[in-house]
């Protein structure tokens, strides 16, 4: 057992989630996702998460507006731009065609949605769950996080999926997002913070399991491949101590070369 840093007399289990130094319970500060040391908490600044009712959960996260703002900007334009519905229609996941070589679609659906309800879905949980988690690894990982989560629900969907499927639909990439939530939850759930959230990970999951089986047209092949990609991503982020950035875009482009490569 490991004594805290700040107490030597006292033994703790529990580890700063920033520096990974050993805490005691005195000396724990419940942060967005784990807890951190006092030095931590004040250089980090995590004394907003303290008071979220004031400020915006996408506060600072650069990647995530732009993600919904190109997002909506598609929508609108397939939607009121006919002209626009041509090339869009290069985005849409084909099965047929992906077959025939045109692999760059397992990315393209993610840009596109089927209604408004659907973009209003996908996009509300972006701006709830993706904030935090870029601002943990940085907008340049969390963009390649998002891709290789998208890239993984395409080819899964395509794997799993029938032939003749059509598909639109960022969720293959949201639920890449939920997969690294569960991951950082259930890693620590030893916290009360952390606990909580893992229960409600857990039940936002298996909720949106049962809804394929009452909305037929709904891909649970995509929700799976995403999701897989997350807790995958969210393990190799986190192993990652040194080269942080380089190495997370490096574990994120592997994961969407994989997946590229299983359609071509």
């Amino acid at each position: 057992m490991d004594t805290c840093y700040r107490h030597p007399d006292r033994e703790t289990g529990l580890r700063c989630s920033n520096c990974e130094r050993p805490i005691c319970p005195d000396c724990s500060i419940d942060a967005t996702v784990g807890q951190r040391c006092p030095e931590c908490h004040r250089s980090i600044g995590t004394t907003r998460s303290r008071n979220l009712k004031t400020l915006s959960p996408a506060d600072g996260a650069v990647v995530t507006k732009a993600l919904i703002a190109i997002a909506v900007a598609v929508y609108v334009a397939g939607r009121f731009v006919p002209e626009s519905n041509r090339w869009l229609a290069e985005l849409v996941q084909d099965n047929r065609l992906v077959t025939d070589g045109q692999w760059w679609r397992i990315f393209g659906a993610a840009l596109l949605h089927a209604g408004t309800l659907h973009l209003g879905f996908n996009m509300y949980a972006l701006y709830l769950f993706g904030p935090a988690i870029e601002r943990r690894y940085g907008p340049g990982p969390f963009l390649a996080l998002y891709a290789a989560a998208a890239a993984s629900g395409g080819a899964v969907a395509y794997h799993l999926g029938g032939p003749n499927d059509r598909l639109v639909g960022a969720s293959g990439a949201i639920f890449g997002i939920f997969g690294v939530w569960l991951y950082l939850s259930a890693k620590h759930r030893d916290t009360r913070q952390g606990r909580a959230m893992y229960n409600q990970m857990l039940f936002l999951l298996a909720l949106n399991a049962a809804i394929p089986l009452l909305v037929r047209e709904i891909s649970w092949q995509g929700h799976l491949g995403g999701l897989l990609a997350g807790l995958l991503l969210g393990w190799a982020y986190e192993k990652v101590q040194t080269d942080q950035t380089v190495r997370r875009l490096a574990v994120a482009a592997a994961l969407t070369l994989a997946a590229v490569l299983s359609v071509w």
